[in-house]
């Protein structure tokens, strides 16, 4: 997770703006509709995105209740 969070901010010189939860920083989150991380790379083929916030604000919700 923090290859692709973290450290790939510091790789770009962006890691001050973006990359980490940090009061200040810009709010892009990813939550999905898995139990571990590790589960994600699994689910090919399947959407697991839940919720998308891009600067702080909700752009995709989905509804979870029914689906298989």
């Amino acid at each position: 997770m923090r290859a692709i969070t973290i450290e790939a901010a510091a790789a770009l010189a962006l890691d001050d703006e973006v990359g980490s939860l940090e009061v200040g920083k810009k709010a892009d989150v990813l939550i999905l509709d898995e139990t571990r991380y590790a589960e994600v790379p699994y689910r090919y083929g399947m959407n697991p995105v839940w919720r998308v916030y891009k600067e702080g604000r909700l752009v995709v919700k989905r509804d979870l209740v029914g689906e298989v």
